[in-house]
């Protein structure tokens, strides 16, 4: 089955975005162990007893629905400090979602995420010629929905019990985009953003 995006791996100045492997289990659990970002209860983060299941997931979609996971990867100490991924994507309209992103407690805040969105937005609008990239987030996520905003997206709308979490609690998803016309003044704003971290 042919993808629109095969895997690839996107390297930048402080981190670098390797498409992920089973073998990066052990270095992905010790990431999210920072900060134990599995108990935030408005989030999907891998703990000790789904990291299998999450990774086994992030695969299948990978090949089943042309998704593309990565682990991020500090450049100098070589260590993975979280996950990232192209997902819910779009063939035929030329539309993505970056998700499922997260990031060890010590790295939050730090500018690994202005870095990771960079390159992952750079490579959907100047590779992929991507129409628009979309950000989803938990209503009660806030610090997420702040740093979406902090990128330069805007929101959409609110999608009204949108899904359902295990326990039978129903999600509010907070919906944001950036499309290709705003790209050239949002890559501005975060190579600006970059040079001052």
């Amino acid at each position: 089955m042919s993808h629109w995006i095969e895997p690839v791996e996107l390297k930048g100045n402080n981190i670098t975005l390797e498409p992920m492997q089973r073998q990066h289990w052990d270095e992905m659990l010790g990431a999210a162990s920072d900060g134990r970002l599995w108990e935030l209860w408005y989030t999907s983060v891998p703990s000790p007893d789904t990291i299998d299941q999450y990774i086994d997931n992030a695969l299948k979609n990978r090949d089943e629905k042309g998704e593309l996971p990565f682990v991020v990867r500090l450049n100098d100490t070589s260590q993975i400090v979280g996950s990232t991924r192209f997902c819910n994507v779009d063939n035929l309209n030329q539309r993505l979602e970056i998700g499922y992103t997260w990031y060890a407690k010590s790295m939050q805040r730090t500018g690994v995420n202005t870095e990771t969105k960079w390159l992952l937005l750079r490579y959907a609008f100047e590779h992929l010629n991507a129409i628009a990239v979309e950000f989803r987030t938990h209503w009660f996520n806030q610090r997420s929905r702040a740093a979406i905003l902090r990128l330069g997206a805007k929101q959409d709308g609110v999608l009204r019990n949108h899904q359902k979490f295990p326990d039978g609690s129903l999600r509010d998803t907070v919906v944001f985009s950036i499309i290709d016309s705003e790209w050239p003044a949002v890559k501005n704003h975060l190579e600006s953003r970059l040079s001052q971290s």
